[in-house]
């Protein structure tokens, strides 16, 4: 199966290199830079840091949408050609499919990371820049798994692409929503405390992607490796899971 998987795996780099992905990277990173660089000379103090936070947050952004817009158009498009069907009439599993796809875009996500720590390595030091890639290439990897069950299940761009951003908006905020819904919690009404309960669950299901890619990291210096391995033990979770999720759906459909 592992065959199969890794021939799946190079022609998805193939076709993103022939989609001009890369480029887009590029072209993002240059815009975020100068997008940056503008809102730099707004700042009456400490107008570095706020280039560097600025910047990091948008490359953070650019590099999530890009990546899960590439992997949901493909697999729409590959779908709507039949490419899908004709793959799977050859003599290989399901699963070696759902891995090379996997690993194609585990391997394309890579390349933002990379690009983009370089990048933030001119604002700060080159360890902190690293800790900060990597830790953006671990979210990539959750945001691609995430994006493959969704362009698996629904087999519509749009739906697809939608979920895949409340997703990924909602994994973000779930800190900010649960301090909120915490806040002053004496004579608060059962409504506040189902709403405060609710969130609580959602914070159990979802990985915590706030605590990923942090921008004080590169400020402040407060990152270390023990985040890191946070980081990493949520990625091998949840990169698990919703791979096996995808795979049962796609077992299920007949196709």
């Amino acid at each position: 199966m592992l065959t199969p998987a890794l021939t799946i795996a190079r022609y998805t780099l193939l076709e993103a290199l022939r989609s001009r992905l890369l480029w887009l990277f590029v072209l993002a990173a240059c815009g975020c830079t100068g997008l940056a660089g503008f809102l730099q000379q707004l700042a009456l103090t400490e107008s570095g840091a706020v280039q560097a936070a600025l910047l990091a947050a948008t490359l953070r952004l650019a590099s999530v949408f890009l990546l899960s817009t590439f992997i949901i158009t493909s697999m729409a498009r590959e779908a709507a050609d039949r490419g899908l069907e004709l793959l799977l009439a050859l003599p290989m599993p399901r699963a070696a499919y759902l891995l090379g796809k996997l690993l194609g875009y585990a391997a394309l996500a890579g390349v933002p990371a990379v690009l983009f720590g370089l990048l933030m390595a001119l604002f700060a030091a080159p360890a902190h820049s690293a800790l900060w890639a990597l830790s953006l290439l671990a979210e990539l990897w959750i945001v691609a798994a995430f994006s493959l069950l969704c362009a698996a299940s629904l087999q519509q761009a749009l739906p697809a692409l939608a979920a895949t951003g409340s997703f990924y908006l909602l994994a973000r905020m779930l800190g900010s929503l649960q301090l909120l819904a915490h806040g002053g919690q004496t004579g608060d009404s059962w409504l506040q405390r189902a709403t405060a309960a609710s969130i609580d669950v959602l914070a159990l299901l979802l990985p915590s992607l706030d605590d990923f890619t942090r921008t004080e990291w590169l400020l402040y210096a407060s990152g270390d490796w023990q985040a890191l391995g946070r980081v990493a033990l949520q990625t091998a979770i949840y990169v698990g899971l919703l791979s096996s999720c995808a795979l049962c759906d796609f077992y299920r459909r007949n196709i």
